[in-house]
């Protein structure tokens, strides 16, 4: 059996999908259990545990032969470095000395030492953490996800403009969820080992091409408008995020204008930007 975490996200619930079609056992985990008849509905087992419940995870992975993890995404409204590295030590405790053979975990391009560095930072963690477990295991670091631009449909649509911390013609890797998933669902099958994987899209992307391709996929209009540095974090408390949480996320953006990760060898998924912002703009109109 194969346990999938974050099995209800972006690519958790393509990657139950992917295992089920290719005739796996899957059991996706949520914590919330209002969405647990989505993993069932994918054809897969729901287990509906606790992020933080120890026990109850290690209960779970000791039916598993996989694991593939990730991460949760933390409350931006506290304090996200703090709970998301405690959720890395709790995943930890669960699979060590488990008899799992093999994990399959996410990161990300960028993952670096450092405090209050949102997702670099505790993903490091748990990059270095698996090291010491004794299980055999995988890394896959995603480059930046189309998906974090969802948020930006609605200000296209009813002001022509999309917002960003990122310079305008500031080129970055950038991936589509669903190609992680495949690539998470090809190591997961996998029996063998083969250390770290880095993936991303088809080509680099601006801010400038994420307008492009919104202004494409709606027929008008759009531009960017770049967030001047000295206004990020007012501007991330705006939209619900805590002071800790800001601090957090400008550093993070921070860090990667200025060392931006660039492996030599990528996996390249198969997915454009120009499809995947195509495809959340007929989403968008489907749900009014």
């Amino acid at each position: 059996m194969i346990v999938v975490s974050g099995a209800t996200g972006h690519i958790g619930s393509r990657l139950v999908r992917e295992l089920i079609a290719k005739n796996q056992e899957v059991t996706g985990i949520t914590g919330n259990p209002e969405r647990a008849d989505n993993i069932r509905e994918a054809g897969a087992m729901a287990a509906v545990v606790d992020i933080y419940d120890t026990s109850g995870l290690r209960e779970l992975i000791n039916k598993a032969e996989k694991f593939y993890l990730l991460n949760p995404p933390a409350d931006i409204s506290k304090n996200p470095s703090q709970e998301e590295r405690q959720s890395v030590q709790v995943l930890i405790d669960a699979v060590k000395n488990s008899r799992l053979k093999k994990i399959v975990a996410a990161s990300t391009y960028g993952a670096q030492p450092g405090e209050e560095l949102g997702d670099l930072g505790a993903l490091y963690e748990l990059e270095q953490k698996l090291l010491k477990t004794n299980v055999p295991h995988e890394i896959i670091r995603g480059a930046y996800y189309y998906s974090n631009w969802d948020m930006s449909l609605e200000s296209a649509k009813a002001q022509g403009k999309i917002y960003s911390f990122f310079p305008k013609d500031f080129k970055l890797p950038m991936v589509a969820p669903a190609d992680i998933a495949t690539l998470a669902a090809q190591r997961l099958i996998a029996d063998e080992s083969i250390g770290m994987h880095h993936i991303e899209g088809p080509q680099h992307y601006s801010p400038n091409d994420v307008a492009d391709a919104f202004s494409t996929a709606l027929g008008k209009s759009v531009e960017v408008v770049e967030i001047p540095r000295e206004s990020w974090e007012t501007s991330m408390q705006q939209v619900g995020f805590s002071e800790a949480a800001a601090r957090s996320m400008s550093n993070m953006t921070q860090a990667t204008i200025d060392g931006l990760e660039m492996p030599v060898n990528p996996v390249r998924g198969n997915t454009a930007l120009q499809d995947y912002i195509d495809d959340l703009v007929r989403s968008g109109k489907d749900s009014e």
